[in-house]
């Protein structure tokens, strides 16, 4: 059994993966909220053989043919609280309520659907053919991807104890770049780590023609958002990379009322985890310093969230899945990416199980078609080749490791 008989056997489930695709755009399902998603991805891998297990309110099947290695494969399957304007035959039209009880759209404006069926092809794959490769197979299907919960989540549940110890662990994303058919990889430092932080300023209210008897939590955030931009520019070394942004500024309601409460939502990207808890740390040296400054009795409140990893990928993976794939694909079909300010939650199980860890990018947009980057309402990513070069990557870069 050739890998390349492999490859050429994804002939037989074409039809059932594009079907597939079109299912899972059209029914998406928030992060932490995959029910019916994991319930079909359950049905479909036992029916494939694999012993399955619903872990962190995600999906694992295990499946062990013989002696060898174990290698994981992680797909995320949430989607995100976005309207679909692609004006796709398949669009998702869904709306559902959110944990803040509110009705929002839900679109798979990121790809977790073309990741949840080219696993799914994979897993067909190495069921079909285990007279190829020898080992165990681990297919982790992940939620809550998008707010850096579902990794986390599995790993509270018990993952670690609940499965066994791979060897090594690998996961890919659909992106804007290379075009379809084409797949990227990057040893080290690929995406970067960040953060969320929501600060809320606790002034005094007051008439706006009476500015004496306020606390202006309005003045104070603005000097906060000014004092912000000094951290990339004057604390973070020139030769590494950081990111502060203010997303958000939400006061008052009046214009003669000088309102009580400020909130500010930021967001920061780093390469080195370093750099990331020392942006932190001096974002709540800045925060509790313009709040003395500005008179403020009461502190202020300070929130991490949405916290991702780096994600570092080992260079003897990726060296091995890379010749993999130039030997599988042709090398015309590989590339090497830049590092990236995306962000990602994969490395926190490779970390947990302690094991290195390969990332890489596949093309999602043919040439001539019209790009939009991923979390956009128009997110249309053309079926194939897309489709059938992330199912061969998966598959190329598994045997790599248990192919015999």
């Amino acid at each position: 059994m050739t890998l390349q008989t492999v490859l050429a056997s994804l002939e037989e489930i074409k039809d059932w993966q594009e079907e597939t695709y079109k299912h899972l755009h059209a029914n998406p399902e928030l992060s932490m909220q995959e029910h019916e998603t994991c319930a079909f991805i359950e049905k479909t891998l036992e029916s494939y053989g694999y012993e399955t297990q619903a872990i962190g309110g995600g999906i694992v099947g295990v499946l062990k043919n013989g002696n060898g290695p174990t290698v994981l494969f992680r797909a995320d399957i949430d989607a995100l609280p976005v309207k679909e304007e692609t004006g796709l035959p398949y669009a998702s039209t869904v709306e559902v309520v959110d944990a803040d009880g509110q009705t929002v759209p839900v679109m798979h404006a990121c790809g977790h659907d073309l990741h949840i069926t080219a696993g799914l092809g994979a897993a067909w794959a190495l069921a079909q053919h285990q007279e190829g490769w020898s080992g165990t197979y681990i297919a982790l299907f992940q939620p809550g991807e998008e707010i850096a919960a579902g990794a986390k989540a599995m790993l509270a549940d018990g993952l670690v104890d609940k499965v066994p110890q791979p060897d090594v662990a690998l996961a890919q994303h659909v992106l804007t770049s290379p075009v379809a058919g084409k797949v990227g990889t990057k040893v080290g430092a690929f995406l970067s780590s960040a953060a969320s932080v929501k600060v809320v300023i606790h002034g005094k209210g007051a008439h706006g023609s009476m500015p004496n008897l306020s606390i202006d939590p309005i003045v104070i955030g603005s000097a906060i958002v000014s004092k912000l931009q000094t951290i990339v520019a004057r604390e973070v070394d020139p030769f590494q990379f950081a990111v502060v942004t203010v997303g958000s500024f939400q006061a008052g309601l009046k214009a003669n009322i000088i309102p009580s409460e400020a909130t500010l939502l930021l967001n920061i990207r780093a390469y080195d985890e370093n750099v990331k808890q020392d942006l932190l740390a001096a974002i709540e040296r800045i925060v509790l310093g313009e709040c003395q400054a500005g008179g403020c009795v009461e502190k202020p409140d300070i929130e991490v969230f949405d916290s991702y990893p780096l994600t570092d990928n080992d260079a003897q993976v990726t060296e091995k899945v890379r010749t993999a794939f130039e030997t599988y694909l042709g090398k015309d079909r590989v590339i090497t990416y830049q590092p990236m300010t995306a962000s990602e939650d994969f490395s926190y199980l490779a970390q947990a199980f302690g094991v290195p860890y390969l990332y890489w990018g596949f093309g999602g947009f043919t040439e001539g078609q019209a790009v939009y980057p991923n979390h956009s309402p128009y997110f249309a990513p053309a079926i194939q080749p897309s489709l059938t070069t992330g199912t061969q990557a998966a598959i190329i870069a598994l045997w790599a490791y248990l192919g015999n």
